[in-house]
């Protein structure tokens, strides 16, 4: 199986996204989405920011590699009444069956970043965009001192390093990483712009419960526990992931989390 595929339908992505909706709205109603605009949500998950978007009364399709994950977006937009949002598999890398010039927006918040092959990536996000459509994608930033950064950079500490030629998604945090690969899609440099933005998600239990919740349900998460059982290392894991949700927590009530993550915002003019 396509690892990437096997990493997102490992877990049941739903659970975190749950944690994530007000921030997602809150994102596409920043966008300037428009009634009847055609917008694809690429790694759309189960529709974070592709319901919020089909509410504005954009036409919009949510593409993502975890057929978990589509079936869920599925039911919400059936659930929620939106004909007009609906959702299918597919590979970042190769966007078949997409027409050249389709879209007015292409979006992609948290999930176009992990596909492999990033150059692959921008090339397919270009050639679906209709001339004057946009680009908006928002990326973990490498390093970066806030709460999924941080996730990702300990989880990796405790599983085995990859094969050789990965590249790492956090390089899509990297303005000029993101400027080389958009510009070799044949995007004019000055058409590139960044922002730094903040997505919070906020829980109605405990730091250490939250936790819980990415061993459970988040993918690069559950791979790093088990990683870490074989090596004995898992309560380990478990104290720096538990200090770190607790040092981040912003909610004065000891019963509640909200946590802060920075990512970059990049718009891309075609």
């Amino acid at each position: 199986m396509n690892p990437n595929k096997a990493l997102w339908e490992k877990g049941d992505f739903t659970k975190i996204a749950e944690t994530m909706r007000a921030s997602g709205e809150q994102l596409v109603a920043d966008l300037g989405i428009t009634k009847n605009m055609q917008v694809l949500d690429l790694g759309c998950g189960d529709g974070t920011t592709a319901i919020p978007s089909a509410k504005l009364g954009a036409n919009v399709l949510g593409v993502d590699i975890a057929e978990n994950l589509v079936a869920a977006g599925n039911a919400r937009a059936k659930a929620e009444g939106l004909s007009n949002c609906t959702f299918q598999e597919g590979d970042a890398t190769d966007l078949h069956g997409i027409a050249d010039n389709t879209f007015d927006m292409v979006v992609s918040i948290f999930g176009a970043m992990f596909a492999p092959k990033p150059f692959d990536v921008a090339k397919e996000m270009v050639r679906v965009t209709k001339p004057g459509g946009k680009i908006v994608m928002g990326n973990w930033i490498p390093g970066d001192p806030t709460l999924v950064a941080q996730i990702l950079r300990i989880s990796s500490a405790y599983t085995p390093p990859p094969p050789e030629g990965f590249v790492s998604p956090m390089l899509w945090g990297v303005e000029d990483q993101v400027k080389e690969r958009f510009t070799s899609a044949g995007v004019l440099p000055e058409n590139i712009s960044f922002s730094k933005k903040t997505f919070t998600f906020n829980v109605d239990y405990k730091p250490a419960e939250f936790v819980q919740l990415f061993k459970a349900y988040y993918g690069p998460t559950m791979n790093a526990f088990e990683a870490a059982e074989k090596n004995g290392k898992s309560a380990e894991l478990q104290q720096e992931l538990e200090a770190l949700f607790a040092a981040q927590n912003k909610s004065s009530d000891p019963n509640r989390t909200s946590v802060n993550a920075t990512f970059l915002l990049v718009e891309v003019k075609k």
